[in-house]
């Protein structure tokens, strides 16, 4: 009975390698990075911030595209 043998896998080419992300490589830190900074600045506590209304509009303006 003949031995079974595995087949090792050739090495990449050194040239030129094509290297694509996945989509949710992309998409889940930019979603995390999006969430922490809804957390961090909270547009309901932005009202005694009065020098900076424009990171208030900026997070309540995520919160919309984030459905909330």
């Amino acid at each position: 009975m003949p031995a079974h043998t595995h087949t090792r896998p050739r090495p990449a080419p050194r040239g030129g390698a094509d290297t694509r992300l996945p989509w949710w490589a992309v998409a889940l830190p930019t979603l995390a990075f999006v969430a922490l900074l809804t957390l961090v600045l909270n547009p309901s506590d932005a009202h005694a911030a009065a020098g900076e209304p424009g990171i208030a509009h900026l997070v309540e303006r995520a919160q919309q595209l984030m459905g909330r």
